[in-house]
Parts: C-alpha cells; structure tokens; sequence
C-alpha cells in the first residue's frame, strides 16, 4: 500500500548557506516576483508534507513568520553546507522521512514529495535522490530519519558532500523529465534576473 506523503515526510526548505555567489545576501529573503524566494518554496512544499522546517542560520525570526519551524545548524558545524542543515531538519522531524529542497528552487512541482517517495517504494531503497539533465541533483533527496546517527558520524570526521554521504547509502534514482522548468534553481544575481523576467 502506498505511503501517503502528507503523513510520512517531513520536508525541508535548505536557507542555512553563506549564499556567497549572491555577495553574501541571505539567499532565501531575496525578491523573485514581489516576495522573497523563501514564499515561494513554502507554498510549494508546504501542502505535500505533513511538516515543513526551514533550515537557517541567520533571520531566524524572519523566516519563522512564515510559519513553520525554523532549525539551525549545530554551532559546531554551521555553514558547512547543506550536510549540517539537513542533519538538523533530521533530528527535528516527527515523520519516518525527510524531503530536503534548497530554498532557491521557487518552482518545486506540485507533486514532488509523491514522486520522491513513490520511486523509494517501488526500487524498496533506503534513499531516493533526484536525477535530472543527465546527473544526479543530491540537494533534492528523501531519507529516513534513522540515518541522522549516521550523517553526524559522517559530519563528525571531517567528511562533506552531500552526494558522497547519499552515494554511501545506494540511492534510488528518481528521474524527472521536466527537471529545467520544475527546479530551476538560483545561485547568482543573473540567474535571478532572468527567473524574475518569466
């Protein structure tokens, strides 16, 4: 029987980062189409899970008002990339899953969470990861919370890379075919320019 993703998964906004190709900017507070990018993802994620968090280090209060938990990362481990935030969002979520999403992807489809854990049952894998435009996207993957004692491990000797931890875990592939209109994501001024002009 299907697992019912409003349920089971606990999803994750990642806005924790240095943003450092933005000039150091808090990436998800930036401006796309009259509001930050932060709205965006949240009206997205938000109906496809039974809990959404937001994974930041600075603006806490700011993100909050959005309604939903705000988590940061361990002191011990702040900006060492997505890795910290989403050890965070594991030890915080009540749901068997974790769904993680960078805060700026404002596109996230509509049925997401669904097809993350649909791909996870049907290959019976521990974690799914998303694939699109020919290589795999780490920062989008769903995980069981049960692997939170094995990420701090990681994260305790020094080791990064959320596709490194991920690959140590044999993940299902899920493909997405419309991955360039679906999670376009920003990472620089111009990026978020031309998204803005759509």
């Amino acid at each position: 029987m299907a697992v019912n993703p409003r349920i089971a998964v606990t999803g994750v906004l990642l806005a924790g980062g240095r943003a450092e190709r933005m000039g150091g900017r808090d990436k998800g507070l930036l401006p796309l189409g009259g509001e930050p990018l932060i709205a965006h993802g949240v009206r997205r994620l938000r109906p496809q899970v039974a809990e959404l968090l937001i994974s930041a280090n600075r603006n806490q209060d700011v993100y909050r008002a959005y309604g939903c938990r705000v988590v940061g990362d361990d002191p011990d481990l702040r900006f060492r990339g997505p890795l910290a935030g989403v050890l965070a969002a594991l030890r915080a979520a009540e749901t068997p899953y974790l769904l993680t999403a960078p805060c700026d992807s404002p596109l996230l489809p509509a049925d997401y969470a669904r097809r993350m854990l649909g791909a996870l049952e049907r290959e019976q894998a521990t974690v799914g990861v998303a694939y699109g435009e020919g290589c795999w996207q780490p920062v989008f993957a769903l995980l069981p919370v049960t692997l939170r004692d094995d990420l701090a491990v990681w994260l305790a000797a020094g080791a990064g890379g959320m596709g490194r931890w991920l690959r140590r875990h044999r993940p299902a592939r899920v493909d997405f075919a419309d991955w360039s209109m679906s999670f376009r994501n920003v990472n620089t001024p111009e990026e978020l320019a031309r998204l803005d002009m759509r």
